[in-house]
Order: C-alpha cells, then sequence, then structure tokens
C-alpha cells in the first residue's frame, strides 16, 4: 500500500510516517522546502515537493496514492480556503480510496461532563473554520468515496506540542508556567504516538466516519501545568492568568487552552481496534 500525506515534517506528521512504516505502508509525503524533504526522507518516505496552494500537485499525488491523510495546515491568511481547497483536490485524486482528514476536539468547546462525537458543535474562534471544511469532506461519502475525520485532542510527547510551545518555553523563560483561570477545565490528552496509530488504522474506517482522537486522559490544567514547571525547570511555580491576560499573551489560542473538555475515544476503540499505550501523561509532561 502507498499513502500520501501532508504535514508530513511536523508534529504529528513525523509519528504518523513512522507508524506507517512499521505497518509496511510505503509513504509519500508533500515537502515546501529542502529541509522538510529532508526531515521525510530520513523518516523513511519520499518527499513530493510542492505547498497546500498547489493544488495540480496534490490531486495527482493523491491519484498515485492508494490512501491520503491530509495532515498539514497553512496558517497564513486564508487558512480555511488554502485547506478546503487543498481537501477538494486530494479527494478528487483519491476518487473511491481513503481519505483522512484532520479536524480537532477543540470544535466542541465546553464539554458537558465527558462527550463523544455526538456531542454539540461550539468551537472557538480560532477553529471554527474547520467546521464548514470538514461538512464538505464527509458529504462527499454520499458519492461513493472514503471520507474519514480524524480530531486529534491536546497532543504531547517526544519533547513537542502546544503544551511545549505555550507552556514549558515562557515557564522556562519566566520562571513560572502560566495556568488559565483556577487550574478546575480539563484538557483532553493524547500521546503523538496513539494519535499516529490512529491515523493509519483510519486508513480503513467506513466511509463518513468521525473519531476523536483521545486516549481518555481528561485531566486537569492545575495538574498539568504542575507536571509542566517539572520541565520547565521552576516545579511548583505556577502563574495563574485570567482569560484575557491570557489572550494577550498567547493570542486566539488562549481561548481553546481555556476550555473544559472530557471527551472519550471509544468509539475509534470499539470500530478500529485502537489502543493508546501511552497513558501516564504526567510523569511525560513533568520530563519534558
Amino acid at each position: 500500500m502507498k499513502v500520501f500525506l501532508t504535514g508530513g515534517s511536523g508534529y504529528i506528521g513525523r509519528s504518523t510516517i513512522q507508524a506507517l512504516v512499521r505497518h509496511g505502508i510505503e509513504v509519500t509525503a508533500l515537502a515546501r522546502s529542502e529541509q522538510s524533504a529532508r526531515t521525510v526522507a530520513d523518516l523513511g518516505g519520499t518527499p513530493v515537493a510542492g505547498a497546500l496552494a498547489d493544488t495540480d500537485v496534490l490531486r495527482e499525488a493523491a491519484r498515485r496514492a492508494d490512501g491520503v491523510i491530509h495532515l498539514g495546515v497553512d496558517y497564513a491568511a486564508g487558512t480555511a480556503d488554502v485547506d478546503g481547497a487543498a481537501a477538494e483536490a486530494m479527494q478528487d485524486g483519491a476518487g473511491s480510496r481513503p481519505y483522512v482528514h484532520t479536524g480537532g476536539v477543540w470544535v466542541y468547546g465546553d464539554t458537558d461532563g465527558v462527550a463523544d462525537e455526538d456531542a454539540p458543535l461550539n468551537p472557538p474562534q480560532i477553529t471554527a473554520w474547520r467546521l464548514e471544511n470538514e461538512k464538505r469532506v464527509l458529504a462527499r461519502a454520499a458519492t461513493g468515496e472514503r471520507p474519514v475525520v480524524v480530531m486529534p485532542g491536546l497532543v504531547y510527547g517526544r519533547s513537542g506540542g502546544l503544551a511545549q510551545s505555550f507552556f514549558v518555553e515562557p515557564g522556562r523563560a519566566a520562571g513560572a508556567v502560566p495556568c488559565i483561570g483556577d487550574g478546575s477545565a480539563h484538557w483532553a490528552l493524547v500521546h503523538v504516538e496513539d494519535i499516529a496509530e490512529l491515523y493509519v488504522l483510519a486508513l480503513n474506517a467506513p466511509a463518513g466516519s468521525r473519531y476523536a482522537g483521545v486516549s481518555g486522559q481528561n485531566l486537569p490544567l492545575a495538574d498539568i501545568t504542575a507536571a509542566l514547571s517539572q520541565a520547565a525547570g521552576c516545579p511548583g511555580r505556577i502563574h495563574s492568568l485570567s482569560l484575557e491576560e491570557a489572550l494577550k499573551q498567547m493570542g486566539p489560542i488562549a481561548e481553546a487552552f481555556a476550555l473544559d473538555q472530557q471527551l472519550t475515544g471509544a468509539r475509534a476503540r470499539r470500530e478500529l481496534g485502537w489502543t493508546p499505550t501511552r497513558l501516564d501523561a504526567l510523569a511525560e509532561l513533568s520530563q519534558g
């Protein structure tokens, strides 16, 4: 089997290429720079020169593959339009072959207890653009195509991820890790290696499916930031921020970090046999 991947040199993409290769799958991956191409090649994939805006490249690469995984995001101006056009081009190329699209659980906003994929949608501004694109992607299941959406939780592990960028590194510089609110809000976590395995399994998922990529670790932010303070070299030193202060410091993503989310990945476990194995987030987060 040959899979074409976007975002292969990124944080989740690197682990996903490795997971695909472990499963004996040949990988081609979009690379918009020489550095990205080297990363893809070092991981065992074959780079395809181009960017997400190069729809002809995407369409042809998808046509030559047995399945497609779309992980890449261009956060420049016009993110939604670039993503929508890229998805359309790759689905056109993939035809009736699997197409796995990346969403995110932030689209559910605050959850009422532990929620699943059928919970009401209430996205923060930073991720609201995903809804219409995902709707168009999944609608093509009605035409005999095989779209699937994977929605990762807050991804951690391998000394990377958003927690590292927005909490550990600033905490190391300031001598205290930021915590939004009183720490009672929950994050729905997943290890990068576990979410990579879910992307591989999703290639065989039923058309039109959506999966929350969360491992069942719904932890309070107070516990998470305490662990991150260990990684930042300032154990126990936490700087509480109001949402307004966090927005000034972090930008719009602070609204997503402030969400109180608890989610279950039971559907992926039940339908795909997904079995997350990295289930001690606090221990790993504390090590950075």
